[in-house]
């Protein structure tokens, strides 16, 4: 199974833009928890306590939720917002309950391990095109990641999600989808060829200008 965190919450009754900004100024966070059979129900959290969680959370984290003095529930991150000015801070977190006995489907994050050998020995480029893979199983059977082994890529090869085997889990995504492929090292572009100064020994000539020359015949 995931990692799974723990998470302090409390029952919130109070709604809209100006109680969340309260909140938020209180180091508290307003968040919702739903889920298959249960009706959504407002939480506040501490913004600290939160912050530190979600330093090593990821969608597939399975939280253990505590609200007031209930019995602690499992719950997975379904959505975080953020100030779109300071990142940092959480302005909402969605939380999606989930139970031992009813599959889920959530989109876990694939890990690449080892060094291909069209980059080791030829100067390739490994490219990770599918960071995340959409899987449906049950809480127990979710990993934390998906690790997919590159060692055998030479130039030109690639892993497509057909290759991905999580055991006691479905892989929702089309096959056919690519997760990492190694290109060819880009060609050096060719140096831009030198243009020398070629000199002279011939003395330069100095030219009237034309007013000159004009100037001279009306003399003469």
């Amino acid at each position: 199974m995931a990692n799974q965190l723990k998470l302090a919450a409390q029952s919130r009754t109070t709604s809209g833009k100006g109680a969340a900004r309260s909140l938020r100024q209180q180091g508290m966070v307003p968040a919702v928890i739903y889920g298959h059979g249960r009706e959504p129900e407002s939480l506040t959290l501490e913004a600290a306590a939160l912050g530190k969680v979600l330093q090593t959370a990821t969608a597939a984290s399975v939280l253990e939720v505590t609200v007031g003095s209930a019995a602690p529930i499992q719950a997975l991150i379904r959505e975080v917002q953020r100030n779109p000015v300071r990142a940092s801070e959480i302005v909402h977190l969605d939380l999606y309950e989930i139970h031992a006995d009813e599959t889920i489907t959530v989109s876990v994050p694939v890990h690449l391990v080892g060094i291909a050998d069209g980059v080791r020995n030829f100067g390739g480029v490994l490219d990770h095109v599918l960071r995340e893979v959409e899987i449906e199983c049950l809480p127990r059977d979710l990993p934390e990641h998906i690790e997919l082994d590159v060692t055998a890529l030479g130039i030109g090869d690639s892993l497509h999600v057909r290759d991905i085997v999580v055991a006691g889990a479905e892989v929702l995504q089309d096959g056919d989808l690519t997760v990492a492929t190694v290109v060819a090292p880009r060609a050096e572009e060719a140096a831009a060829p030198v243009v020398e100064a070629v000199s002279s020994d011939e003395p330069e000539l100095i030219r009237k200008a034309k007013g000159d020359e004009e100037e001279t015949g009306e003399e003469a």
